[in-house]
């Protein structure tokens, strides 16, 4: 008997969408979500593809020749059909980058990709879902790329639960980037077929609640599959929240076809941050987080939700977000404000912080950004405020505690729910904690959960 047929014995095995562990080589329907700059490291990923689950490399953040070194050592570490999946993150600044990012991606063979942050699907998605697009011999269309599209909204979902746009198509086939044959199997399938549904979550997040958010979206998925005659269905997981057994279950319960954990996986031995930030987890509860503007759409105000126990970051970054609302330039704040941010928040001079915005603006080859701030006043205090997310989001990186109280770190309150539960048990020390084991644990523990609600109402 196979490995998969014999974990497929316990009843974790057969929760959610057996079309999904079928199509994903997975013998669980759970996946470990990424988690920006490696801190979904490849060793997390290597460990949940190897255990029968399957992880996403948190390639956000990272250049692309380190990111090409980790898939390059994830392959090297799982077995041809052991599963893994690569982030994509959305570029709204620059979307040739991101296109770049998805041939890169093709061109090292990788199969499945997490889409976060998108508003719409872009021509690098759409090239993506394509480039995998084949007819089977019998019938139907098979794919060998696979989108797994992280949603928190009804509009945002339709987007990627329809048809790829086909204006983009004909571009792509007019590139000779795509076939004509694939262009044409395209009208016929979504986007993606699995998509992850974000409730309130670490990091990036629309503070959804996940009883409200699942329906709809399953609403959403029967109206748009009648409107598009799918033949297959679009899967739906859920992510978000998720950090103990009853949570799991919760979710299946609900009608989930899989789940996705995120925050609890930041705090394993395998998670890609530092050993002190790691020390700082484990000890938090529920209520131990904040939400701040998002230092990569600063000016738009979209949320991120961070550790606030121990540190000044949240209450920081949302002062700072309220001066750049108040205020149109830098010189119009109050100097005893100036000297305190400088003072504290910064730890240097605004001049020293403007020069090393310059450096990295050149250097990512975004110059013309310098020109735009010197003509506009406000802007250039949104690229100095700017500065402070990318320091303190550095800090959480580092084996030292430079600057505690500036410390920048993206968790959500699922991880204080799993502290609480892990209370006496083995994995209380972050330190015993692998992100393969905490599966299994909510895995079986979940289905315990289930089968006995299934006996007592039985």
């Amino acid at each position: 008997m196979s490995a998969v047929g014999e974990r497929g014995q316990d009843g974790a095995g057969r929760l959610g969408s057996a079309s999904f562990r079928r199509d994903f080589g997975v013998d669980y329907a759970y996946l470990a979500g990424s988690m920006y700059r490696g801190i979904a490291s490849k060793e997390l990923v290597v460990a949940m593809g190897r255990a029968g689950f399957m992880g996403f490399l948190g390639a956000a953040g990272l250049n692309p020749v380190r990111v090409a070194d980790d898939i390059a050592h994830i392959r090297r570490h799982l077995a041809p059909r052991q599963p893994f999946g690569v982030n994509l993150l959305c570029d709204l600044q620059d979307p040739a980058r991101e296109t770049a990012n998805v041939e890169m991606l093709l061109a090292h063979g990788v199969r499945v990709i997490e889409a976060s942050a998108f508003i719409k699907v872009t021509p690098a998605l759409v090239l993506f879902h394509l480039s995998g697009l084949r007819a089977r011999p019998g019938g139907g269309i098979a794919r060998d790329t696979r989108i797994v599209a992280k949603v928190s909204r009804p509009e945002v979902a339709r987007e990627f639960m329809q048809p790829a746009p086909q204006d983009v198509v004909a571009q792509l086939v007019a590139e000779g980037r795509v076939t004509r044959e694939q262009a044409a199997l395209a009208r016929g399938v979504p986007v993606a077929q699995d998509l992850t549904v974000e409730a309130d979550s670490g990091g990036h997040t629309d503070r959804g609640v996940s009883t409200v958010l699942l329906p709809s979206m399953q609403s959403l998925r029967l109206r748009l599959t009648r409107e598009f005659g799918y033949t297959e269905k679009i899967r739906l997981g859920l992510a978000g929240g998720i950090g103990t057994p009853h949570a799991v279950a919760a979710a299946f319960a609900m009608g989930a076809d899989f789940v996705m954990t995120g925050s609890i996986n930041q705090c394993t031995v395998e998670a890609g941050i530092s050993d002190a930030v790691k020390d700082r987890l484990q000890n938090i509860d529920v209520q131990d987080t904040d939400y701040c503007p998002a230092g990569d759409m600063f000016e738009m105000g979209a949320l991120v939700q961070v550790l606030k126990k121990g540190v000044l970051f949240p209450a920081r970054a949302n002062r700072l977000h309220a001066l750049y609302k108040n205020y149109e330039s830098w010189e119009e704040i109050p100097q005893a404000i100036r000297r305190q941010i400088q003072d504290a928040y910064f730890k240097k001079s605004v001049d020293e912080v403007w020069r090393e915005t310059c450096e990295h603006l050149r250097k990512t080859g975004r110059a013309s950004e310098i020109e735009r701030a010197e003509r506009s006043p406000k802007r250039r205090m949104a690229l100095v405020f700017r500065w402070y997310y990318g320091y303190t989001s550095r800090l959480s990186f580092l084996d030292t505690d430079l600057d505690r109280a500036n410390v920048q770190i993206h968790t959500g309150p699922a991880l204080g729910a799993f502290n609480q539960w892990a209370r006496g048990a083995p994995w209380e020390s972050w330190r015993n904690r692998h992100p393969d084991r905490i599966a299994m644990q909510l895995m079986r523990e979940a289905s315990s959960i289930l089968l006995d609600h299934r006996e007592a109402s039985a």
